[in-house]
């Protein structure tokens, strides 16, 4: 049993024998510390908990010994001066009238991973009864290599609350995360980096973004305003909630992870402000339906995050959607990149990847390349190409239309043979399939009976054939250049991978 551990349960016991008195005597750090945690590297470090009003109590850690006295609500709060990168494993002592020992803290990177099932699919069947649904061999194949490495993991366990929680029961492990995103990305990261990495893993599958959203957020969102409104008055919803918890909430129940507001206050909230450099968020099939209100939700609730762990730097790695899905999913990334306006944002793209069939593509292996290589360019300053070519502007020519890319040099197909998922309208709005070629990093684009072009789509599909890449052999990104209504399934049928 860890030290943290020990300490909550020798409070608990306390309570029991000489009344809650004796037991608010204690010092109790937050559960994000423990043994085996590792501790952000070159920025101010939180250590927060509780104690008895006016409890002195000073933490101590490489030498540092920073004190403070707890407020009258008993809660307490340090913060670390930022720490250089170690793997030596330390200890770490939290002191009042008790005294509190965490070994083995390592000093690296932490990033917090979050979203739905597909942050929650595994990487095989050793990996945590959570995880263990998935199966990517490809990332199953680095697990030995990466248990030798200072590779670990908080794993915050499937809960909801009606209210915020200031604690969670979830521990630091040294072996690595059971999540196939999450492992990847610490894996390949650790590997690059060579400093130790952590990733706090809170995820939970079906669930929307509103289910991660603060109450708060209702004074900015009025759609979110609306969706607590109707929860609020719900005694039906709340009733069936209240009997979950009142049975023990596990990962396999569906219905209380789909409500709003839950999710963040038992499963994120407890985390912040632990000092990390971001969140790693694979989430968004649960709201692909509502892309407009997705697209007002995300950056306000990064804002709030930001504003909650008190960096305005904290950086997002999102996800985009793969393949699959019908005519709301094309719409629905376009929400997601929307972010990338957002400074200290990114996006990997996946259009590429996924099935057809299948909601949970096992091709998790090349996201998690492609968001280290977003992590290496935009938060560790690394000179390497990240991106697939990106739409930068398009011009008119007779009955061509010529597109130029940023992120473009070497631009080629996978394939060998011509660009593939690009559609032409004219003024009428009336879709094309289009015939493509590369000259140089232009890309000029055709169709058959159509004279004048205006408008051009790339990948504007729910599951697209594509090839276009640069030479990183990274994909190109989906693209439109009209804001007309989705296009119909069934006439962008023909342009579906078969």
């Amino acid at each position: 049993m860890n030290a943290r551990m020990t300490a909550w349960l020798m409070a608990a016991v306390a309570a029991m024998v000489i009344g809650s008195k004796m037991a608010l005597a204690d010092v109790i750090p937050s559960c994000m510390f423990g043994d085996h945690m590792v501790l952000q590297r070159e920025m101010p470090v939180p250590v927060w908990g509780k104690a008895s009003p006016d409890e002195p109590v000073t933490v101590r850690f490489a030498g540092k010994a920073i004190s403070t006295k707890a407020g009258q609500d008993g809660k307490w709060k340090i913060v670390l001066p930022a720490l250089e990168a170690s793997s030596e494993g330390r200890e770490m002592t939290i002191e009042g009238k008790n005294k509190i020992v965490f070994k083995d803290v390592l000093v690296g990177e932490v990033w917090v991973c979050s979203g739905q099932s597909n942050m929650q699919y595994g990487w095989g069947k050793e990996s945590q009864p959570m995880y263990n649904w998935g199966d990517v061999p490809a990332l199953a194949a680095l697990v030995a290599d990466a248990r030798k490495r200072p590779i670990r993991n908080f794993n915050v366990p499937t809960n909801v609350s009606f209210t915020p929680c200031d604690n969670c029961e979830g521990t630091w492990a040294t072996d690595v995360s059971g999540s196939a995103v999450a492992f990847g990305f610490s894996y390949f990261l650790q590997k690059k980096l060579e400093v130790p990495v952590a990733v706090i893993v809170t995820c939970w599958g079906s669930s929307s973004i509103e289910g991660w959203m603060p109450r708060e957020m209702t004074e900015q969102l009025p759609h979110f305003k609306a969706i607590m409104e109707t929860f609020d008055s719900n005694t039906n919803v709340q009733s069936r909630v209240r009997a979950a918890m009142a049975k023990g909430i596990t990962h396999k129940n569906v219905f209380v992870r789909q409500q709003p507001n839950l999710l963040y206050n038992a499963m994120l909230h407890p985390v912040i402000p632990y000092a990390c450099r971001g969140l790693v968020w694979y989430q968004g099939e649960a709201n692909a339906g509502k892309y407009t209100e997705y697209a007002k939700s995300f950056p306000l609730w990064i804002e709030r995050l930001r504003k909650e762990w008190g960096r305005e730097d904290f950086h997002l790695l999102a996800v985009m959607l793969p393949g699959y899905g019908d005519k709301s999913w094309p719409m629905f990334r376009e929400a997601q990149t929307g972010i990338m306006k957002v400074p200290h944002t990114s996006v990997a793209n996946t259009i590429d990847l996924g099935d057809e069939k299948n909601i949970h593509p096992a091709d998790k292996a090349p996201i998690c390349e492609r968001l280290t290589l977003l992590a290496r360019r935009d938060v560790y300053g690394e000179k390497v190409e990240a991106q697939g070519p990106v739409f930068k502007s398009a011009s008119v020519k007779g009955n061509r239309m010529m597109i130029d890319f940023d992120h473009a040099d070497g631009l080629k197909t996978s394939d060998g043979a011509s660009p593939k998922g690009f559609e032409l309208a004219g003024s009428d709005k009336t879709w094309h399939p289009a015939t493509a070629s590369i000259n140089g990093n232009t890309v000029d684009v055709e169709a058959e009976g159509l004279a004048a072009p205006a408008f051009v789509r790339y990948a504007f599909d729910g599951k697209p054939a594509v090839n276009l890449v640069n030479g990183a052999n990274l994909p190109a990104y989906p693209f439109r250049t009209d804001d007309l209504s989705p296009p119909d399934s069934k006439k962008s049928a023909g342009n579906k991978a078969k």
